[in-house]
């Protein structure tokens, strides 16, 4: 037999579990992911399915809506975080939503999510936050109230520009919808993000 890397491509082999409460999504996420080779993809219809789920099967990556009844995504990740157990509370989150207001995207970050992606999914943008989360894993921490991804802002190479960029910088109104680059920076600052500039990234059609 060959090598599996070589015949398959990047995702294959990890095991993804999509929560949203929406069939249509459901199914949009799940032939995306088929689509760049995943083959062990579970569903749940809400954050309190999805933790049945997690009893007897671990995911490699989590793919949740917020905005689910009666255990929202919010809700699902805090339950993640918290859990006793280490490979559980460990579980890289990818909030996926169809509103990406100021105040949402700091809200699931500080629930402990590790990704947020703003619906319409596109299969690019999909496969961006997934590597992001593979390829550029911000450390856990735990602090008062918190267990999740640093939250911390990255130093930068020159502290003074960085002093010079958060003095001219204004703040964000909490209602301001966000573009999927803003929130990007918002979870990774200082990364450049070269694989949301592909195209065509592995297993996507043109």
């Amino acid at each position: 037999m060959g090598n599996n890397k070589e015949e398959h491509g990047y995702l294959y082999g990890l095991k993804f579990l999509i929560v949203e409460d929406s069939a249509f999504m459901r199914e949009l996420l799940r032939d995306v992911l088929q689509h760049f080779d995943v083959r062990n993809i579970r569903e749940a219809s809400d954050g309190a399915e999805a933790l049945k789920i997690m009893q007897s099967w671990m995911p490699d990556i989590i793919l949740a809506d917020w905005e689910m009844q009666p255990f929202d995504g919010i809700e699902f990740t805090r339950a993640v975080r918290s859990s006793s157990r280490s490979e559980e509370r460990f579980a890289p989150i990818i909030m996926v939503s169809a509103h990406s207001e100021y105040w949402r995207v700091q809200h699931a970050r500080n629930a402990g999510v590790n990704e947020f992606l703003v619906k319409p999914v596109s299969p690019k943008a999909l496969f961006s936050r997934i590597r992001a989360v593979i390829e550029r894993p911000r450390p856990f921490i735990k602090a008062p109230g918190y267990f999740g991804p640093d939250r911390r802002r990255q130093n930068l190479k020159h502290s003074e520009e960085r002093r010079q960029d958060m003095h001219e910088q204004a703040p964000v109104p909490a209602e301001q919808a966000m573009e999927q680059d803003q929130i990007n920076a918002i979870f990774n600052p200082g990364s450049k993000h070269p694989d949301d500039q592909t195209d065509n990234p592995v297993g996507s059609k043109a």
